[in-house]
């Protein structure tokens, strides 16, 4: 849980922590703004002088995230060098620890419907988190031959959607589908199946 209340001129951001409260316990669309006012310990009418409503809060809470996703990809990625494959296996692996450690940013990202493209601010920061794993996509391909080797932006798009669908599936606690491996495994795994495919990790590995 979140410090409540806010110290004058933080008022925007201890709406912000507010309503990453609320995604996290109601979902993106299971409170109002009138609640993150109250939760932020200010009046409703406080709340429109900031945001225009509760999209542009969750918006808000999005951005964030993407910049928190964005250093801790560039850190996994940073970590794992000067080994291509172990900065690429790196990013992979931070996605889920991001899921797990910011669920509200999270859920504000990738499941309250809001687009990336909403305002430029988020744009760039959403690009700049995806071009960490796209980087190291693109440098693991050099031991590709040029023949075999798959698009950048599609190498790490794979990886992409691999890890969030172990997110989604094994690591929320959604109902009915609990796996008998960890998510960690599982990632770790699929992330290695699908490399030893193009070549990049020997057979027997």
């Amino acid at each position: 849980m979140r410090k409540r209340g806010y110290h004058h001129g933080n008022l925007r951001q201890a709406l912000v922590e507010a309503a990453l409260d609320l995604i996290e316990a109601k979902g993106p669309t299971g409170f109002t703004l009138s609640e993150a006012a109250k939760q932020a310990g200010v009046t409703p009418a406080a709340v429109y002088r900031h945001f225009e409503g509760r999209e542009d809060l969750i918006a808000e809470a999005a951005r964030q995230g993407y910049e928190i996703f964005a250093d801790v990809m560039q850190y996994a990625y940073d970590k794992g060098q000067p080994s291509a494959l172990a900065a690429f296996e790196a990013t992979g692996r931070a996605y889920l620890a991001f899921a797990r450690k910011y669920p509200g940013h999270y859920i504000a990202m990738f499941e309250s419907g809001i687009s990336v493209n909403r305002t430029p601010e988020l744009a760039a920061v959403s690009s700049k988190a995806r071009g960490v794993l796209e980087r190291a996509a693109a440098e693991l391909s050099q031991h590709i031959p040029p023949e075999k080797r798959p698009p950048a932006a599609m190498f790490s798009a794979h990886i992409w959607a691999l890890s969030h669908g172990v997110v989604e599936l094994f690591a929320r606690n959604s109902p009915g589908t609990q796996s008998p491996f960890p998510p960690e495994d599982l990632l770790e795994s699929g992330i290695g199946i699908y490399l030893r495919g193009l070549g990049l990790i020997d057979p027997d590995m």
